[in-house]
């Protein structure tokens, strides 16, 4: 039996009045960057994981299931075989790893504001990147990613929003509004597809979620919600696919498998038909609060968590 107090403690917060534990066997890095507070932890149950302010982004053991989730419903959601792809965030390259599972793709660029926390988990977590940064299909860029699609005619068929929610006022609430969806609405090719992390989906925690819900569908004219457990998190986490043409609901699980059987090179740990089936199936009090929710957040009126 394992004596807890052999441990050290890894305590976060997920609420103002909860939070999960893990115990840790050792801090790999620890560092301060001019964005944020980042650390590489080995866990003793999920292997290494990387936290930045003090929340996990991902661990080694389940973080298939999150890059997976995030990525391969809106590569399976796009027009035709989708051959851009951008990634707004996702430091640790394994949502860059996704999508260059799929032959199709010719450019994958990734956007993350943050080169200090990349070259971290370039040296720290090659298990979740395996590679990806070394593609000859990659591009990294390290500047503000509103500024970006701002500047940008590039236009790609599928883009991806993996970023850390807003935990207080600054640059990163303006990557969670309306007038920034509708540039990357704008972005998009004609049959392109976005998908997005998007916060916690736990009882009494929903106000983001269908936040920004509803913030995407002023600016979409598909967006569907879905959700799934992710371990290390010790909560529910959301997600949303918001499209120009191709529904996710309405793909069935014959469809699925069969596009990711066309599109995909390589295992899925996570998705398949029968996942996306359940994933899109919300619950009736998600699906009551997005009916529920009103609020469109706006460059104006951000939306902060506390």
């Amino acid at each position: 039996m394992i004596n807890p107090q052999s441990y050290k403690w890894f305590f976060e917060t997920t609420t103002a009045v909860e939070g999960h534990m893990h115990a840790i066997v050792r801090t790999l890095v620890e560092a301060q960057t001019r964005f944020q507070h980042v650390e590489i932890m080995q866990t003793a149950d999920y292997g290494k994981a990387l936290v930045l302010d003090g929340r996990i982004q991902s661990s080694q053991a389940d973080e298939f299931i999150y890059h997976d989730a995030l990525v391969h419903p809106g590569m399976l959601a796009t027009e035709a075989a989708p051959q851009s792809a951008l990634v707004i965030g996702g430091g640790e390259g394994a949502t860059l790893r996704e999508i260059l599972k799929y032959p199709s793709i010719r450019r994958a660029l990734m956007v993350d504001i943050d080169g200090e926390v990349v070259d971290l988990c370039k040296k720290h977590l090659p298990e979740m990147h395996q590679g990806a940064f070394d593609d000859a299909r990659a591009e990294v860029r390290h500047e503000d990613a509103r500024a970006y699609l701002e500047k940008t005619s590039d236009r790609f068929d599928f883009i991806t929003i993996d970023l850390v929610e807003p935990l207080e006022a600054g640059p990163a609430c303006l990557l969670f509004t309306r007038e920034f969806y509708t540039l990357v609405r704008d972005r998009l090719t004609p049959g392109g597809a976005m998908t997005m992390q998007a916060g916690m989906t736990k009882v009494g925690e929903l106000l983001f979620y269908t936040a920004i819900h509803r913030t995407l569908r002023d600016v979409f004219p598909v967006v569907a919600g879905y959700q799934t457990f992710i371990s290390c998190f010790g909560t529910p986490w959301g997600f949303i696919l918001a499209g120009k043409k191709t529904d996710p609901r309405r793909q069935d699980t014959a469809a699925v498998d069969r596009l990711i059987a066309e599109r995909v090179k390589g295992d899925l740990g996570y998705w398949d038909g029968q996942t996306h089936q359940h994933a899109f199936a919300l619950p009736k009090h998600v699906r009551r609060a997005i009916d529920a929710q009103t609020r469109i957040v706006t460059d104006a009126n951000p939306l902060i968590l506390t």
